[in-house]
C-alpha cells in the first residue's frame, strides 16, 4: 500500500511484526471486491499507541486507511517514534475557550480536502470534534471513542457511534442510546499488552541500579478541564523528591513550554541531577515499566502504570471520571488530593517489579475493531448497527 497525498497508510513492518502475536485472528478477512475506507484522526499525544494495533487489525482485513493528525504536544515527535506516515494538519490553540472553539472550526476546514477527496466510508477518532464537524457537513458517518466522560462533548454535534469503555454509565456521553457502544475493560489494554521492556532506556536516561526511579508527568494546564490545584500538589511532590537523595525523577512534560518552565522552575533540582527532563521523546510504556512508582497529572499514563501495576499517584484535581474511580476501587490508582496527601500517601519504595508484564490478549482491541468493521460494512451489512456490549457495572 502506497502513501499518497492523502498519506494512506502502511505501518512500518518492525511495528507488525512486534505485534503480531498479539494480533487476534477471530475475524475473518475481508473477501470483498471493494476496499472500504475509513479515515483516523489523530487528536492527541495518547492517540498514537492506541491506534497502532488498530490500524494493523484494520489492513489485515483489506481496509484502506487515510491517516490525519493534529500537532498538538509530542504528538509529531511520536509518529516519528513509532515510524507512522501521517499527514499533520492543524494545531493546539492553547487555553482560551473561545480559542479553542475558533480552532475547531478552522481545523476542521483543514481537514475538509483530505475528507472530500478521500470519501471515507467511516471516520473514526478518539475525541475529535474538528473531524465530527466537517463529517457533518460532508455526510460522513463518524465515530468516536471517548474514555472520560467529563470532557467537552460535541453537543449537537455528536458522531453516529460512541464507543466507550463498559465501566461508563449511560447517559454521560451521547443523547443516542441506541448507537452507543462499549468495549470491555480501558483504552489502555488495547496497547499494553504489546509492550516488551527494554532495560536500555536506563543506561541512555544515566539511571543507576541504586536508583529510586519516579516517573512524573506534570498536569495538563492547557486543558478544558485543569484544575490550578494540580499544579499546586505537582510543586510539592517535587519538593518531597528533592529532600530524598536517593531518589531520581524523570520527567515527562507535555509540550515545549512546559519543558522550559520545568527547567526554570527546578534549575537546582536538575543541576544536582536529582531530576531529569528529556530533549528527546522517549517510550513511555518502557519508562514507567522501569520507574519504581508514577505521579501524573494526566489521564492515560496513570490508567498505562496501573495495568502495568505500577505504583501510580494522581494528582489530577478535575472531576474523577469513571475509568479512574473504577482504577481506585480496585487499588490499582491512589488519589492525591492535598498537600497532606502528598507527605503521606506517596510510598518512595522500590517495586516488586515482575520478570515480565502480564501480556494478556486482552479482548478490548478485538470489540473495539469488531465495531468499527461492523460499522462499515465489512462482514455484515453496512446498515446494521455495530455490536453493543453490554455494560460491567
Amino acid at each position: 500500500m502506497s502513501v499518497d497525498a492523502t498519506r494512506i497508510l502502511k505501518v512500518d513492518t518492525a511495528a507488525q511484526k512486534q505485534g503480531s502475536s498479539l494480533l487476534a485472528p477471530s475475524i475473518p478477512p475481508n473477501t470483498g471486491e471493494a476496499k472500504k475506507v475509513v479515515w483516523i484522526d489523530i487528536d492527541n499525544s495518547p492517540h498514537v499507541p492506541f491506534f497502532l494495533p488498530i490500524i494493523e487489525e484494520l489492513e489485515k482485513q483489506g481496509v484502506q486507511l487515510v491517516l490525519t493528525a493534529r500537532n498538538i504536544y509530542q504528538v509529531r515527535e511520536l509518529l516519528e517514534f513509532f515510524h507512522l506516515p501521517c499527514k499533520v494538519i492543524g494545531r493546539h490553540y492553547g487555553k482560551n475557550k473561545l480559542l479553542k472553539v475558533a480552532g475547531t472550526f478552522l481545523r476542521a476546514l483543514e481537514l475538509a480536502p483530505t475528507a472530500a477527496r478521500s470519501r471515507p466510508d467511516l471516520a473514526i477518532s478518539h475525541g475529535s470534534r474538528a473531524q465530527v464537524l466537517i463529517c457533518k457537513a460532508l455526510g460522513i458517518p463518524s465515530l468516536m471513542m471517548n474514555d472520560y466522560e467529563h470532557s467537552t462533548r460535541v453537543g449537537f454535534l455528536e458522531p453516529e457511534w460512541v464507543l466507550m469503555p463498559d465501566i461508563i454509565p449511560d447517559g454521560v456521553m451521547s443523547r443516542n442510546t441506541d448507537r452507543l457502544l462499549r468495549y470491555p475493560g480501558l483504552k489502555e489494554d488495547v496497547y499494553v499488552p504489546r509492550f516488551t521492556p527494554d532495560p536500555s532506556i536506563l543506561t541512555d536516561l544515566g539511571i543507576s541500579a541504586d536508583d529510586l526511579l519516579v516517573t512524573l508527568r506534570p498536569p495538563a494546564t492547557e486543558a478544558n478541564y485543569h484544575n490550578p490545584e494540580s499544579e499546586i500538589l505537582f510543586a510539592e511532590t517535587l519538593r518531597l523528591l528533592a529532600a530524598k537523595p536517593h531518589v531520581r525523577a524523570v520527567a515527562l512534560p507535555r509540550n515545549a513550554r512546559q519543558s522550559q518552565k520545568l527547567r526554570t522552575d527546578w534549575s537546582d533540582l536538575i543541576a544536582g541531577g536529582q531530576m531529569l527532563v528529556p530533549v528527546t521523546p522517549v517510550n513511555g510504556l518502557n519508562l514507567i515499566w522501569f520507574s519504581d512508582l508514577m505521579v501524573s497529572g494526566g489521564g492515560t499514563m496513570n490508567r498505562e502504570a496501573a495495568v502495568l501495576g505500577v505504583p501510580v499517584y494522581s494528582i489530577f484535581r478535575g472531576t474523577i471520571g469513571a475509568v479512574d474511580r473504577y482504577l481506585v476501587s480496585q487499588g490499582r490508582l491512589i488519589l492525591i488530593e492535598t498537600i497532606d496527601d502528598v507527605r503521606t500517601k506517596i510510598k518512595l519504595v522500590r517495586w516488586n517489579r515482575p520478570a515480565k508484564p502480564d501480556n494478556r490478549n486482552l479482548p478490548a482491541l478485538q470489540c473495539i475493531v469488531s465495531n468499527i468493521l461492523s460499522a462499515v460494512g465489512v462482514g455484515a451489512r453496512k446498515s446494521d448497527a455495530p455490536v453493543t456490549q453490554t455494560p460491567a457495572n
